[in-house]
């Protein structure tokens, strides 16, 4: 590459990513970003983007912002960058692969979308809207490290579901879901959410 280039990533993990763009000669300057929208994306105004920092954050960052002026930037190193993707975009992934393969097998889906409801409806567009992915990027998401903890308490809290269930624990079950919307309210507006999430499948029905 030319002196006083610039060599611009844009993949979904970073941690090796960052490691090898440490490495690159003297007269290129890496620029790490990983912008959290797709293709599909029409207007870039409000849409995130992370920036991980290689050499110099503050003029990585700032050639960043010329190439995206209206989006807004997260700066974070690597490693958290990689922790947080495993929530955001690892466990959204996973949960909606399995999801997808269960909707897949299902013999009357017609049915299924007649008697569909609003949680259904906007469930069905994020899976589906996942599954538009190459199976390259969502090997690559779910791959990374960081979602092992994360998807094996997945795992365990369905598994501990499934056992009350069976076992008639309604106090156990009611005890669970009051505890995880008490915890979730504290960062979420649940109610906004709720008319968001209608607004939303009302918006795509018209």
């Amino acid at each position: 590459m030319k002196r006083e280039s610039y060599l611009i990533d844009v993949s979904s993990l970073k941690l090796k990513t960052a490691a090898a763009l440490s490495k690159i000669p003297d007269k290129v300057s890496p620029v790490c970003i990983h912008p959290m929208f797709g293709p599909g994306t029409k207007k870039l105004k409000g849409q995130n983007i992370i920036s991980i920092p290689i050499r110099d954050a503050k003029k990585e960052l700032l050639v960043a912002k010329s190439l995206f002026p209206e989006a807004n930037f997260v700066q974070i190193d690597a490693t958290e960058h990689d922790k947080k993707i495993a929530i955001i975009l690892g466990m959204t992934h996973l949960v909606n692969l399995t999801l997808a393969n269960i909707l897949a097998k299902e013999e009357n889906f017609t049915l299924v979308e007649k008697m569909a409801g609003t949680t259904f409806k906007a469930q069905k567009l994020l899976t589906a809207g996942i599954m538009t992915e190459s199976p390259e990027l969502i090997e690559t998401i779910i791959s990374n490290p960081e979602i092992r903890r994360y998807a094996e308490e997945f795992w365990k809290d369905i598994g501990r579901m499934l056992i009350l269930i069976q076992e008639n624990r309604t106090e156990e079950i009611l005890k669970y879901v009051g505890s995880a919307k008490e915890r979730l309210a504290k960062n979420v507006d649940m109610d906004d959410a709720y008319k968001k999430l209608v607004s939303m499948v009302n918006s795509v029905e018209k």
